[in-house]
């Protein structure tokens, strides 16, 4: 169990800024999808999305 928690260790005071970077637009990213996800598979928004699933496949009227 030793060698499980040493291989997760991060060493916090050795990230440079692009890792922390990094990081936190990982972090944000993965909110957002669960956002996205959690909205999508809502049932109260069914029918709003069900109305616009068209929207990739109609041709441009401009």
């Amino acid at each position: 169990m030793n060698s499980l928690v040493e291989y997760f260790e991060t060493d916090w005071q050795a990230m440079t800024i692009n890792d922390w970077v990094g990081t936190i637009l990982t972090i944000v990213i993965f909110l957002l999808m669960v956002v996205a996800y959690f909205q999508v598979f809502r049932p109260k928004n069914r029918e709003r999305l069900e109305a616009k699933k068209h929207i990739p496949f109609d041709e441009d009227n401009e």
